[in-house]
């Protein structure tokens, strides 16, 4: 797949969690895929994807599964 920033052949399709909000608010949401460019390292979500993520947020409270997260700061 061409990358559309630098036009270079070589950008993939990656599936990463994202992370929206902070503290007792924050959303984890994993296999967001992700077109990622190794000639330029520019990342980008499709029209598409971005639609479903701001959905799954809106929705977040009907679809969410609970789980524990062990959090560090680093200092």
């Amino acid at each position: 797949m061409n990358c559309p920033i630098c036009g270079k052949e070589g950008a993939r399709l990656r599936h990463v969690t994202r992370n929206y909000g902070k503290g007792k608010q924050i959303l984890l949401i994993e296999n967001v895929p992700v077109i990622i460019c190794p000639h330029c390292d520019e990342s980008y979500l499709s029209a598409e994807t971005l639609h479903e993520l701001e959905r799954l947020k809106r929705e977040r409270r009907s679809e969410a599964e609970k789980r524990e997260v062990e959090v560090l700061t680093f200092a």
